[in-house]
């Protein structure tokens, strides 16, 4: 997009880090607006939606502001939406914390689950392998990003048909673990670290989202 600032609906539906979101969008070169409006969401240029703590409750915020139908409706027009850490997460088809299944939004199958290695959570800066011709990695192939995190997607189970392009899938090593750090799919791209606690590489990425939009 040239000529304005793209405009960013940051999703507010009661997940933290929500400021700190907003504020790297805006250094990227786009105009951010916290909302949990339907509407403005629906037309904004882009849609960010953030996450933080457990998943069970980060679905039950989504749902109080109807962010899934928000969401599958961005998708169903190809309109862009960036998820972040649980916003990645809540992506998936269901996520098991201590025993208890919650159903996700469901734009991926899979199962978000405890990491499996000698030291949970995951904190720190950590390499990231970038799936096939990856536009949010884009410059930055190389660089380290900052995770928070105790749980993870660690098999990714879409089946794609042949006709159709592939998503970008990127795993990130952890331990003796393995997990997806990220997925560019179309208008949905979504990460499992954070881009605006990453410094020069995480806003390039977000530079890379907002070039999309």
């Amino acid at each position: 997009m040239t000529g304005r600032r793209p405009r960013v609906a940051v999703l507010d539906y009661g997940s933290g880090n929500l400021r700190s979101a907003m504020r790297a969008v805006e250094r990227a070169g786009a105009d951010a607006e916290l909302t949990s409006d339907a509407k403005v969401a629906a037309e904004a240029d882009g849609l960010l939606v953030p996450g933080v703590g457990a998943y069970a409750a980060c679905m039950a915020g989504l749902v109080g502001v109807d962010g899934v139908r928000i969401i599958e409706r961005r998708l169903i027009a190809s309109r862009p939406v960036l998820g972040i850490c649980v916003g990645m997460q809540v992506l998936f088809g269901e996520g098991i914390e201590h025993g208890v299944r919650t159903e996700g939004c469901g734009e991926w199958p899979g199962v978000v689950e405890r990491l499996q290695a000698p030291i949970v959570p995951h904190m720190g800066w950590n390499t990231v392998e970038p799936g096939e011709g990856t536009q949010m990695f884009s410059g930055i192939e190389d660089e380290r990003f900052y995770f928070v995190h105790s749980y993870g997607v660690r098999d990714w189970v879409l089946s794609q048909p042949p006709a159709l392009k592939p998503p970008a899938v990127t795993w990130t090593d952890y331990g003796n673990d393995r997990f997806v750090s990220a997925v560019e799919h179309g208008p949905l791209w979504a990460t499992q670290f954070h881009p605006e606690k990453s410094g020069d590489a995480g806003a390039q990425l977000l530079r890379n989202w907002l070039a999309t939009l």
